[in-house]
């Protein structure tokens, strides 16, 4: 297996093209979650919708969390799970959380 970037390939069967955008890589096993809001406690409540989906794909998740202050705007998170497939799935998940 190699690393080599491919461009679309055409099934001349079908006439369709595919993209995989997604690699599992062993030892990547942290989602790095940047929030925005308007005060500390948006902030808070963002947290807590992520860290319940974290807590769907792996109930044994890890977490730390940037200093917050009263008027933080961003917010910075690290998850940790146990394999790099709870960590896709989780990124995954996310998607619904950022619409």
């Amino acid at each position: 297996m190699t690393n080599e970037s491919q461009e679309y390939q055409t099934c001349e069967a079908c006439g369709v093209s595919a993209e995989m955008g997604f690699i599992i890589k062993e030892n990547d096993d942290v989602a790095d979650v940047k929030i925005f809001g308007g005060n500390k406690a948006a902030l808070e409540a963002e947290l807590a919708n992520y860290l319940a989906l974290a807590k769907e794909v792996n109930a044994n998740f890890k977490h730390e969390v940037s200093p917050l202050k009263d008027d933080s705007t961003e917010l910075t998170a690290r998850i940790q799970f146990e394999c790099s497939a709870e960590k896709l799935i989780f990124e995954l998940k996310t998607r619904s959380l950022m619409r």
